[in-house]
């Protein structure tokens, strides 16, 4: 199980959004926490810099390879 962190940027962004978001979103950070299997098909590598990129839903989630959760940039 990695250890998760977030940044500053990323603890403002889910305390901006709706909190049936943000628990849905911090359930699916804890669960590829604790098993990246699990959420394989929603994980991709970023182009262009280090780090992966998370999909809840309609938002991103973007993390380093240690598990720091650096931000939530993307609502499409």
């Amino acid at each position: 199980m990695k250890q998760i962190s977030y940044t500053k940027s990323a603890i403002k962004a889910l305390r901006r959004m709706p909190a049936n978001t943000a628990m849905l979103i911090r359930t699916k950070i804890e669960a590829y926490a604790t098993d990246q299997a699990s959420q394989a098909n929603n994980v991709k590598s970023l182009k262009g810099r280090e780090g992966i990129r998370l999909r809840v839903g309609d938002w991103r989630v973007i993390m380093d390879d240690q598990g720091n959760v650096m931000s939530m940039p993307c609502w499409t």
